[in-house]
């Protein structure tokens, strides 16, 4: 076997299988369990105790923490009653936006609203969720499955990932808990108790034309967000619900939440609401990071390697750059207390190329067992520095021009791609090339 066939043998075989046991964290528990992951805030059940400081208060987290430790070190599984957490819950409005909204198959429509408006845009927008089922979540959802090796966390980090649990579940079909990070904020799901009935159908067609583009593009639009977080029903969790329709799930509970100076998840509770109700910039603090947990849909079977019948969205809206990184630790407190994940980005405007992101850059060095990208993740001087090695899928001639992409960057990506044999790819994954090509990136330790 000559060296570049090694090379590549070595690429192929660390891509493919499971993450080697020297580069777990100890205090998180095997797969084998519960998935090294945070059960969902909504289970009020019998569950395996992995709860770490991100899901609890700080008194909390040292006893489960321990508690998990122990669990790993002995290869026990530890079980322990679970209770809803502190925090007021929107499941009611959330069901409300799931039907009228995301056209869910349960939730509940108002009679102040118009069946009529709302059966139309159903009609619609279930033409559009067919189509991109069709033109893109069957076709990509078993080719990444091919490549994920089995007993990944299901732990999912997605920066620069708002708006799009519906790809992120397209990738980690298992994951029990995904966290997506961006610039916007989850949004109030209040307003829709109160909005004017005659406001339903701009309401909706506003959302129905971004989500249509979103399925059109795979990726969210930055100015597709921007826009949906000013309308009365919160473009996030629209997006989010209509994820959920897509992949057969259906909201449980929807909570919304702080992170304390350790990362502890701090619950918004309605004496806190309304104590702002009358400070404008306070009160949208408080709906800035939403917790959406979600189950099966009634009739809808459990997707194939899911461990549990409850998932937990957690977005956050927060800057992701080092200056607001470093003037506030709590996101990478909350992030560390999560022990190894998998990863995505995609269509992130070349951020983690650029000198400004270098600690969110470092936190998924230090963190990520296996990642998929298109050219917006980590840049290969990066990833080869830190061990990792990176396969190659479709065709890259150079970065699409989103954001300001740096030429030696993208000079290394581009010779990456040519020192690999070609991989076919049949769909998009975020950006297109400069040449309008589809490409695809899985980094993983060597």
């Amino acid at each position: 076997m000559n060296r570049f066939a090694a090379l590549l043998f070595a690429v192929v075989a660390s891509c493919t299988r499971a993450p080697a046991s020297d580069v777990r964290s100890t205090t998180v528990a095997p797969p084998s369990t519960t998935g090294g992951t945070t059960a969902p805030a909504a289970a009020a059940a019998t569950t395996t105790t992995t709860t770490t400081a991100a899901t609890t208060t700080t008194a909390a987290t040292t006893t489960t923490a321990t508690t998990t430790a122990t669990t790993t070190a002995t290869t026990t599984t530890t079980t322990t009653t679970t209770t809803p957490p502190d925090g007021q819950d929107f499941l009611a409005e959330a069901r409300v936006l799931f039907r009228v909204a995301a056209c869910g198959p349960s939730g509940e429509l108002p009679s102040r609203f118009d069946a009529a408006v709302v059966a139309r845009h159903c009609e619609e927008l279930a033409r559009a969720y067919d189509e991109y089922k069709k033109t893109w979540v069957d076709v990509a959802m078993p080719f990444l499955g091919s490549l994920r090796p089995k007993d990944l966390p299901r732990v999912v980090v997605y920066p620069f990932g708002g708006g799009d649990l519906v790809s992120a579940l397209a990738t980690f079909p298992d994951a029990l808990e995904i966290t997506t990070i961006s610039l916007e904020p989850a949004g109030d799901v209040r307003p829709v108790d109160t909005m004017a009935p005659d406001r339903l159908a701009h309401e909706l067609a506003v959302h129905r034309g971004h989500l249509e583009r979103l399925f059109e593009k795979a990726h969210s639009r930055t100015d597709n967000l921007e826009k949906e977080s000013k309308t009365e029903m919160p473009g996030e969790i629209v997006f989010a619900l209509a994820a959920l329709v897509v992949h057969g799930f259906e909201p449980v509970s929807l909570r919304y939440f702080r992170l304390g100076p350790d990362g502890a998840i701090v619950y918004v509770t309605q004496s806190e609401i309304d104590a702002a109700a009358h400070k404008p910039r306070e009160l949208h603090g408080l709906f800035e990071n939403v917790e959406l947990d979600f189950r099966a849909s009634q009739g809808s079977p459990a997707p194939p390697g899911s461990a549990g019948p409850l998932r937990v969205l957690r977005h956050v809206g927060r800057n992701l750059d080092d200056d607001h990184l470093k003037a506030d630790g709590s996101l990478l407190g909350n992030l560390n207390a999560k022990g190894r994940v998998v990863a995505m980005t995609k269509a992130a405007t070349h951020l983690l190329w650029s000198g400004h992101f270098s600690l969110l850059r470092g936190w998924l060095v230090d963190h990520v067992d296996w990642m998929v990208s298109d050219s917006t993740g980590l840049p290969p001087r990066v990833a080869e520095a830190a061990g990792f090695v990176q396969e190659t899928y479709g065709t890259f001639d150079g970065p699409a021009p989103f954001g300001l992409p740096d030429a030696r960057n993208g000079d290394d990506l581009r010779r990456l791609f040519a020192s690999q044999p070609s991989r076919a790819l049949a769909f998009r994954y975020g950006y297109p090339d400069s040449h309008g090509h589809a490409h695809l990136v899985v980094t993983c330790h060597k």
